[in-house]
């Protein structure tokens, strides 16, 4: 009899609804795996629409889950802890993966149906989608053992798609170099979770909480050494600087549709988890994270944008270096709040900052690269100045890359960007860091200049003959997608920080 109470509390229950995102996604992924190997050749695009299919019904399943928090995977006792909880939080990121990973997937269609004989299907979709299912699992990580677990299911598959070209040699050191980097990145991080739970005796993040401020006094150094080598971890997954060598290469190397998703699905990643482990795993170190990560975002958004400043327009594959130095420049201004956050006492709403950040750059972002991919397909070496004169032969494509460009900016008519650069500058002021507020609007000056440098070549007058594109169905849906959602979201700007910072933990 006494052995019953016991195999009841290892028993657990497990709340489908609440994990139906992502294991949508991973079911999915298998399912596209075995069924490349019956499709025939001539047929392989069907498994791109199965895997948009799939990206949009795990997204369904997060309107069932805005009723309240679930939480699954518990601890039975007195001490309740849970490894997965869909709160706010997790489903505004999960929101911004899945999303992200969609449109990704619909620019995916129109570039392997161009170069099907380099890029397998099957398993470029399988791949595409497992590491969905890691991102999507992530902001639900509420023990420092799943959050390292998802992270590497994010992150192992994106290094396949990186080099999955055939023979491409540009396509394979890209790879090498983001190989290497994430996987040093994990290393750090695996030997500072080690640390902190060699110095609390637990995993569970609000449990490390509670224990790190009263740490024995010979364990005091090994728990700090514990939360600095997993920050420096989770900084290298930000591609903050210095840990961002291997984005530019990493860009112009893999597939246009895969630099797109990394650019905002591995960021989502990598913030995420940062703000996990600061915010709820380590507030009592704020002193210590508070000032590194301030640090941090000044350096960052300071080397994006000089880098990006100092893209040729001849250059090949500037038109998509320029995107990755941005992408390191807009990394800095999403450590803004998360750095404020340890100068505040309502880290809640400097969080909600960067999330709203993350949904716009997301939406634009996404946008962007998908007329790279547009214009890409008629000049293969994508240079700044194959945009030249863009507006004479495709308008509408034009008008729409030159929107996203100014929402980059922070410029109106991209009322967006303008409301979320405010935003996080206002976190900053708020939370006292004066000095950081003054190095974002110097490095929003710097930006300026580069994405209206681009927006102005759009309308000259072409050189030469003016290549025409034709955009295929895919394409138009992921343009169309980016292009209504950014108007939407300039129209009704407060929407998304209302969305955004409401009961996020």
């Amino acid at each position: 009899m006494s052995t019953q109470p016991l195999a009841e509390s290892l028993v657990q229950s497990v709340d489908w609804l609440a994990i139906a995102p992502p294991t949508i996604t991973a079911v999915v992924a298998l399912g596209v795996l075995v069924a490349d190997l019956f499709v025939p050749e001539t047929r392989k695009a069907v498994l791109g629409w199965v895997s948009v299919a799939g990206l949009a019904a795990a997204a369904v399943m997060l309107l069932p889950l805005l009723d309240g928090d679930r939480s699954t995977f518990c601890l039975t006792g007195p001490t309740r802890a849970c490894s997965y909880t869909a709160d706010h939080f997790t489903l505004v990121i999960q929101f911004l993966v899945l999303g992200g990973a969609l449109l990704a997937a619909l620019l995916s269609v129109t570039h392997l149906d161009d170069d099907r004989r380099r890029v397998p299907a099957g398993e470029f979709w399988f791949l595409l989608l497992s590491s969905a299912a890691g991102a999507a699992l992530l902001p639900a990580s509420r023990d420092l053992a799943t959050l390292i677990v998802a992270l590497e299911v994010a992150s192992l598959p994106a290094f396949a798609l990186v080099g999955i070209r055939h023979g491409d040699k540009r396509s394979s050191e890209a790879a090498l170099k983001f190989f290497l980097s994430s996987v040093t990145a994990t290393a750090v991080s695996l030997m500072g979770i080690s640390f902190v739970y060699a110095s609390t005796g637990t995993l569970y993040l609000t449990q490390v909480a509670q224990r790190l401020p009263h740490v024995d006094g010979q364990l005091h150094t090994l728990a700090q050494a514990g939360v600095v080598l997993t920050l420096v971890g989770f900084a290298f997954k930000t591609a903050a600087v210095p840990f961002h060598f291997w984005v530019p290469d990493t860009y112009v190397g893999a597939p246009l549709p895969v630099a797109a998703y990394l650019s905002v699905v591995g960021k989502a990643v990598g913030f995420s988890g940062l703000i996990l482990v600061t915010v709820v795993a380590f507030p009592s170190y704020a002193d210590v994270w508070g000032p590194a990560l301030a640090a941090l975002a000044a350096l960052t958004m300071t080397v994006g944008n000089v880098a990006a400043l100092r893209q040729q327009a001849t250059r090949a594959y500037s038109a998509v270096r320029l995107l990755a130095w941005s992408s390191v420049g807009q990394a800095g201004y999403l450590l803004v709040p998360i750095a404020a956050a340890g100068y505040t006492k309502d880290a809640e709403k400097a969080i909600g900052s960067t999330v709203a950040y993350a949904l716009m750059y997301a939406a634009v972002n996404l946008g962007a690269f998908a007329v790279a991919a547009l214009v890409g397909r008629g000049r293969a070496l994508n240079r700044i100045s194959d945009y030249r004169g863009l507006y004479a032969t495709n308008p509408l494509s034009a008008l729409l890359l030159a929107f996203f460009l100014l929402c980059l900016a922070g410029l109106p008519p991209g009322v967006i960007g303008l409301f979320a650069k405010v935003t996080v500058f206002s976190a900053a002021v708020d939370a006292g860091l004066g000095w950081l507020a003054v190095v974002m609007a110097v490095n929003v000056v710097i930006a300026l200049f580069y994405y209206l440098q681009w927006t102005a070549l759009l309308f000259r007058a072409p050189e030469g003959e003016p290549a025409r594109h034709r955009v295929p169905a895919p394409l138009t849906a992921a343009l169309a997608l980016t292009g209504v959602l950014g108007v939407a979201l300039s129209g009704v700007p407060q929407l998304v920080l209302r969305f955004a910072a409401t009961g996020l933990f």
